[in-house]
């Protein structure tokens, strides 16, 4: 019983750092300024928007439409219509865009097309590069700001990418949308106002050409986004969070669909946690590089439900122990972990959130976590390890 007891000290001390560093990040996004930018060009860069396609022919049409208006004329419009199978490729054409398609048997995934573009564009390169998804919707002026601020902080920058529910949404739905904006908007804005990097969101992003033509795209990686952002953090580049230019879209309408989108996302974080985030936090101490640290520590904080699991199980585990052996320090500091998790995601709803769920809501979110346990199961059993298009159809 003393090994167990330890060895769930262990557990508990570990398992405290993600939830401090959500702490953290809520807190300072809520009692602190965000950094805004306040970056001028006196000559607009030249850019090149890159868009990956896969049967997207439902969603382009709206994509194209805010981008377009915002472009210059010595600008770029690349859509890679990959492996498609409807007239995604002929819309994109019709919209002025330069339509490059690809086909391939066995290489499948965002991150080969992402590539396939980029060796186009090296006959005549831009300054910047921006990538967005083909169902996004791109506010105004955000190909102005996002270049502008690349090239002013010679670094990548990161647009505020939220996902919505569909109309007459369910509960499970509010949820995961609570979820969305809690890691993709109030950890970034956290982390921004203490001066630290954010993750890459995989739309809405802007890059200097010279740091991305460096990195190497081909790859089928199930999360391509973070896998950049880690690459972009190992040479001194992580990105900087731009919360004024907002980048939207709505989740896939199906349940089918919402379960292959977030099996490939919460696979492949769960994936880059055990296989990049040991090296980069080594490295990140090593070369004392606070902004690869604080990348480090924001991919250390897993999916939410995750998070929510595993507080869960320690605290029945030291609750057990407590009962076995009438010591309940153990279980006094899983209850306050598990305290400081609430505590966390309460202000992040109660400031940020509200619109979304209700408190009443709310309360089903521990079930929401327990629902999708066989997808966690999953992940050690049969990952999932190939990128795959959700169907928005």
């Amino acid at each position: 019983m003393q090994i167990i007891h330890i060895v769930l000290w262990l557990a508990l001390s570990i398992l405290a750092i993600p939830v401090l560093v959500l702490l953290l990040q809520i807190l300072a996004a809520t009692f602190l300024k965000p950094q805004t930018s306040t970056h001028k060009a006196q000559t607009m860069p030249r850019v090149a928007v890159l868009i990956p396609a896969h049967n997207e022919s439902l969603v382009i049409t709206q994509t194209l439409q805010s981008l377009v208006p915002q472009l210059n004329k010595n600008d770029q419009l690349i859509v890679v219509a990959d492996n498609c199978t409807d007239d995604t490729a002929t819309i994109a054409y019709n919209h002025g865009a330069t339509v490059l398609e690809r086909s391939h048997q066995t290489l499948h995934g965002k991150g080969y097309a992402l590539d396939y573009g980029l060796q186009h564009l090296k006959a005549h390169p831009p300054e910047v590069l921006l990538i967005v998804d083909a169902d996004c919707i791109v506010s105004a002026n955000a190909v102005a700001q996002l270049s502008v601020a690349c090239v002013a902080t010679q670094r990548p920058i990161q647009g505020l990418y939220l996902m919505t529910a569909q109309s007459n949404p369910s509960i499970k739905a509010r949820v995961a949308e609570l979820a969305w904006l809690v890691k993709n908007k109030v950890r970034p804005l956290g982390f921004n106002a203490l001066g630290l990097p954010c993750q890459l969101m995989g739309t809405g992003m802007a890059f200097l050409w010279k740091d991305i033509n460096s990195i190497n795209l081909a790859s089928g990686h199930i999360v391509e986004d973070m896998k950049l952002g880690v690459d972009l953090a190992r040479l001194n580049k992580a990105p900087i969070f731009l919360p004024e230019t907002l980048v939207t879209s709505t989740f896939p309408p199906s349940q089918a669909a919402t379960r292959s989108q977030r099996t490939r996302w919460e696979h492949g974080h769960l994936s880059v946690i055990l296989t990049e985030l040991p090296n980069l936090m080594f490295e990140a101490i090593k070369q004392q590089n606070i902004q690869m640290l604080g990348l480090a520590c924001d991919l250390l904080v897993p999916p939410l439900a995750v998070l929510a699991l595993l507080l869960l199980m320690m605290l029945s585990l030291s609750f057990l122990v407590a009962y076995s052996i009438a010591d309940t320090l153990l279980l006094n500091a899983s209850i306050a972990l598990c305290a400081a998790f609430a505590a966390a995601i309460m202000l992040a709803w109660f400031n940020y959130g509200r619109h979304i769920i209700s408190f009443k809501q709310l309360c089903y979110a521990p079930i929401y976590a327990l629902i999708k346990l066989p997808l966690y199961i999953q992940f050690f059993i049969n990952r999932q390890v190939e990128w795959v298009r959700s169907k928005r159809d």
